[in-house]
């Protein structure tokens, strides 16, 4: 295996940069070495203006996902004696169908809108005063919606996802499979008020279940999984929309989806 490694890194200044570029470093290989680390050698000892984000170095805050060698991947879990091994070099680029800040930092503006339109919170109008103490969940309601919670919003799954790159207004995997994780919790009855928004080409109906979401993901969170869940659901709450009364549809089905 090589001693060192060439990473051919994306630059971009908007400053005085009118497209990015590629610019080469060569860094040493050790063994529990990770392409972040490389980064922050480079940072240190080569060219300090390079910028890209990061924090936790634990695969906890998602802040360091990047394209290595086209495939979205933090780079903190990304090792480089996967790619010495090969006698590969690493590209390492931003995050496709994000704007470009500088470097490898994307601009998630759009990605935190579309957060906040799933209603990523609990829905409860009516909630029982204090004084009656928690709402109390079980093991096996807490396990129904455990995975879909474990996203760390990294957005792997933006960038691998081809829906994304071809409709801008696609609300996208994480925050859809966000939706249905509190869909499914028994203390939530916001699940009417999230289909109305969602239910629809640019939400749910946008996903083509290619699966890329799913593959990429660190945490195994599923997100196609939880879109497909949704499809069901939405189809259900249609079908019943045709047997029911549309004062019993609102009063029945508006909060309860997902937590029978």
């Amino acid at each position: 295996m090589a001693e060192t490694i060439i990473l051919e890194i994306a630059r971009y200044s908007p400053e005085r940069d009118t497209e990015p570029h590629f610019q080469s470093f060569e860094v040493p290989v050790h063994k529990e070495w990770v392409v972040l680390d490389a980064l922050n050698h480079i940072k240190d000892t080569a060219d300090g203006t390079l910028t890209y984000r990061w924090s936790c170095r634990m695969g906890i805050c998602g802040s360091c996902g990047m394209m290595v060698n086209g495939e979205p991947k933090l780079t903190c879990a990304t090792f480089l004696t996967d790619y010495a091994q090969k006698g590969s070099n690493i590209r390492v680029e931003p995050l496709r169908y994000f704007p470009v800040v500088r470097d490898l930092v994307t601009e998630l503006s759009d990605f935190l809108a579309k957060l906040k339109k799933v209603k990523p919170w609990l829905i409860h109008p009516n909630q029982p005063p204090l004084s009656q103490g928690e709402f109390l969940q079980t093991p096996t309601q807490l396990e129904r919606y455990k995975q879909f919670s474990m996203c760390i919003n990294c957005t792997l799954c933006y960038a691998a996802c081809p829906v994304v790159g071809l409709d801008p207004t696609f609300v996208g995997p994480a925050a859809l499979a966000l939706a249905q994780r509190y869909n499914m919790d028994s203390r939530d009855q916001g699940a009417g008020e999230r289909i109305e928004e969602l239910a629809h080409p640019d939400g749910i109906w946008g996903c083509t279940f290619v699966g890329e979401c799913t593959r990429v993901c660190p945490k195994h969170v599923d997100p196609a999984g939880a879109i497909q869940q949704y499809k069901l659901t939405a189809v259900l709450e249609w079908l019943k929309s045709f047997v029911m009364p549309r004062g019993e549809e609102t009063k029945h089905g508006s909060g309860e989806t997902g937590n029978d």
